[in-house]
């Protein structure tokens, strides 16, 4: 029997929906549906049989690839979690042999939707819902991202955006389950074979925090594993990325936080953080090791304090982008680009004005410029559209203060000496028709700015974007309460709609939550093969964002589609995505270029992994061996082989 590995192409099966093919290497297969980032846990002794080939028809183990334990005792492998889905039918369960280790009913999605959101919602504190859910993607991979798919508004504040920060917080406190991979700066040196415990050899993109600036949190030190954690989980549920593709990746470079290192539950390394040109060496090796082992892999970058200098020293060399500087200006410059459109001033007439100046806030402005420029203006006229607040009041080249370099581009030099050392001065000075808040200071859009802001402006555009809700410059009510209802709002953290205070119909805010835009970056570069994520790219995810918001979803005041459209909405972001790459000469799966929109939306579709078809796939395939390949079965029926269902 001729068996032949499988390609390592990430838009081949394995990466994403795939097509099953018979799995002609396995006897007495045992079926993944805990995440397969978990393989560290429940394991058990099989025997390996000897062959050349994949052991699993999905990208799964190899024979001569699979584990370090495998290479070291070549006839014995480690077996992740079995399938223990209740939807599993009898004959399936009998043939995975995990009949009667479950309940003996049969029940359909309906039923058990209906017992885990009764679960779900019996919980009174919101930590609380945040550890079921993780311990229902540990036990029922499949079944959690049904649950996310259905109801995305939500559990998606849930496992991400407010409450994950909750949960970073306590991250060493409510700890209960390996969820992903820690790299320690111990490891240095030794990066390459740490990376080989982890079991899966198809992993397509992966999220790297170090904690040194999670949220609006500080530094979290490992605690910051929540933020890939959940990241990934809305790559996969948004974006249709398979949920083995992934790998979340925390960095224990040390923290300077004092509390934490003290703390004795706390689970890093007690030192402070190592000095920059230490992590740069560190990241080096990291970066190498990382597309060594999965070639061709997308990292993303989030939380770091300082996201500059590594986005720009790998940007050109590895495929790689960050979210903090680029998906957070995306995803603003796509309410932004909407709100101006609401607001009838074109973008000559525009005056932003900016409370905080850190990497995201600048990241943000500088999207804004690029679209400023492509209307028309050129790009210091466009620069000068913005003023940036931070600490010390207005930027400005005469402050008398050393500038961080990210911030030199919008000093302002026309300020004729005088400084502005709050934003209130800075508004009165600028009375400007854009007002956006990346400053993690709550409440700073006080309720004297929000009205001044409605009596210089018909449709004053004002995004307290900053996260979690408790850091956010203002709320909706108030947003809405003090501009009499004409405000074009978007935010960072989700609000509850209020009734308009001017007419009998209640407005809804518009959340600018990155998740609009990273799914389908991601999904992108891994469907195209991208080389490199370009500013083009990514600004072509805002553009095609802005060009998903429904009439009747304008017509309620959102800048941003519902987000319970969001795989709809990647699948868009993903196509202007990979004609960006196209058109930057960067894709290498050269043969989608060939295809019309059309088409290339239908094969984008294609390729996402859908939770809800899970089940019928592997009782499909199940009944195949049984039907078709039982005389294969039975000759070798004496060696067991782990097959991972991807």
């Amino acid at each position: 029997m001729s068996l032949r590995p499988l390609s390592r192409s990430l838009t081949s099966a394995p990466y994403l929906h795939p097509h099953l093919r018979p799995i002609r290497t396995c006897i007495s297969p045992i079926y993944l549906n805990s995440t397969s980032r978990l393989h560290s846990t429940a394991t058990a002794t099989a025997t390996a049989v000897n062959m050349g080939s994949t052991l699993s028809s999905m990208g799964g183990y190899d024979s001569t690839e699979t584990t370090t334990t495998a290479r070291a005792h070549p006839n014995r492998i480690t077996l992740p979690v079995a399938n223990y889905d209740t939807t599993t039918p009898a004959e399936v369960r009998r043939f995975l042999k995990t009949y009667g280790l479950t309940p003996p009913a049969v029940e359909d999605y309906a039923t058990q939707a209906q017992r885990c959101m009764k679960q779900l919602n019996s919980k009174e504190k919101d930590i609380d819902k945040y550890l079921y859910l993780s311990t229902l993607r540990h036990n029922n991979v499949h079944l959690f991202y049904r649950l996310v798919t259905d109801h995305m508004k939500e559990l998606t504040p849930i496992i991400y955006t407010p409450i994950v920060g909750e949960a970073c917080v306590k991250w060493s406190e409510i700890y209960q389950q390996p969820e992903g991979l820690y790299l320690s700066y111990s490891d240095k040196g030794h990066i390459s074979q740490i990376l080989e415990n982890w079991r899966q050899d198809n992993v397509a993109i992966t999220v790297i925090t170090d904690g040194s600036r999670i949220l609006g949190l500080g530094d979290l030190g490992i605690n910051g594993m929540g933020i890939p954690v959940g990241k990934l989980s809305l790559y996969v549920g948004c974006a249709g990325i398979r949920p083995e593709a992934t790998l979340p990746l925390t960095l224990d470079l040390g923290t300077n936080n004092e509390a934490l290192r003290n703390d004795p539950l706390y689970m890093g390394s007690r030192r402070p953080k190592v000095t920059p040109q230490e992590e740069q060496e560190f990241m080096d090796e990291m970066m190498e090791a990382l597309t060594k082992r999965w070639p061709g892999i997308v990292i993303q970058f989030e939380d770091f304090k300082n996201p500059f200098p590594a986005l720009n020293r790998y940007r050109n060399k590895y495929t790689c982008f960050n979210d903090d500087i680029q998906g957070t200006g995306a995803v603003i410059l796509a309410g932004v680009i909407n709100a101006v459109r609401e607001s009838g001033i074109p973008v000559k007439g525009q005056r932003a004005v900016f409370i905080g100046a850190g990497s995201a806030g600048v990241g943000v402005a500088k999207q804004i410029v690029e679209y400023f420029v492509k209307e028309g203006l050129t790009e210091d006229e466009a620069r000068r559209c913005f003023y940036l607040v931070d600490s010390k009041g207005l930027i400005t080249a005469d402050r008398g203060d050393k500038l961080a370099d990210h911030k030199v581009y919008f000093c302002r030099d026309d300020n004729e000496g005088k400084q502005y050392p709050d934003l209130a001065s800075v508004v009165d000075l600028v009375k400007p028709t854009m007002l956006m808040g990346l400053s993690t200071i709550g409440g700073v859009f006080t309720p004297s700015i929000l009205s001044k802001m409605a009596q210089w402006n018909t449709r004053p555009i004002i995004f307290p974007l900053s996260n979690p809700s408790s850091k956010s410059e203002c709320t909706f009510e108030e947003a809405v309460t003090h501009t009499e209802g004409r405000v074009l709002f978007a935010s960072g953290s989700p609000f509850p709609p209020c009734p308009s205070p001017t007419e009998s119909k209640t407005l809804y805010p518009g959340q600018g939550n990155n998740m609009y835009v990273f799914p389908g970056i991601g999904l992108a570069t891994i469907l195209c093969k991208a080389l490199h994520v370009t500013d083009e790219m990514i600004y072509a995810s805002a553009s095609a964002l802005s060009t998903a918001v429904l009439p009747e979803e304008k017509e309620v005041g959102l800048l941003y589609p519902d987000i319970n459209r969001i795989r709809e909405v990647s699948a868009i972001v993903a196509k202007g995505v990979i004609r960006a790459a196209q058109e930057g000469g960067v894709d290498r799966e050269t043969r989608l270029r060939e295809m019309n929109d059309e088409a290339l939306m239908r094969y984008i579709k294609s390729k996402m992994y859908d939770p809800h078809t899970e089940g019928q796939l592997l009782e499909d395939e199940v009944k195949g061996f049984l039907n078709g390949e039982s005389n294969i079965l039975s000759e070798k029926m004496d060696s067991t082989i782990s097959v991972s269902r991807l």
